[in-house]
């Protein structure tokens, strides 16, 4: 058996949409799955959770037990990203500040939610155990460490690590060339 959906049972999902070359580990779970769009050439290992709004476009790649939850404000990730192993995006959060009450299980009139989307722009990688907080944007080109927060958006071709997360140093662009000769190869 294999350990990814065929295409049939993809679309038995109920997926928003989704493209060709679609990888998704039978052990992920999805919840809100007529939100969820998936471009070509992505793929989702085990122990994953995908929930609410979320838009991912090509070549993606999202490793073992990560959690995207998007809410209604949404998480989107471009081309060409990575999400490496046990990384968790919010797109919606309680309140911890101690002014409201916290939980699902909470009516929400008791509740302050913090909500904004997330987007992850083309080429960023995020290493392992990293987590992400509403209404966040990672500029293009940018590498997070291992083990960061990212609590606000950064900026574009860095190197940024810690808790919270700050800039190390400029990334390299060759990335770009790379993407170029890959895509006329594809012709």
């Amino acid at each position: 058996m294999n350990s990814f959906y065929k295409e049939d049972e993809l679309k038995e999902l109920g997926l928003k949409s989704f493209g060709s070359n679609v990888c998704i580990s039978r052990k992920v779970s999805i919840y809100g799955a007529n939100q969820i769009e998936i471009g070509d050439n992505v793929r989702i290992d085990d122990f994953c959770i995908l929930s609410g709004n979320i838009k991912l476009q090509n070549y993606i790649h999202i490793a073992a037990y990560c959690g995207l939850f998007g809410g209604d404000a949404g998480i989107e990730m471009r081309d060409y990203t990575c999400i490496s192993s046990r990384n968790v995006i919010y797109a919606i959060s309680d309140d911890y500040s101690g002014e409201a009450l916290t939980n699902p299980t909470v009516p929400d009139k008791y509740r302050k939610i913090i909500s904004g989307k997330v987007i992850i722009n083309k080429h960023v990688l995020i290493g392992t155990g990293s987590t992400i907080l509403p209404g966040v944007i990672i500029g293009e080109g940018t590498s997070v460490g291992s083990m960061s927060l990212i609590n606000k958006s950064i900026g574009e071709w860095g190197i940024y690590a810690g808790i919270p997360c700050h800039f190390i140093r400029n990334r390299e662009k060759k990335i770009l060339e790379l993407e170029k000769d890959f895509i006329s190869s594809l012709s």
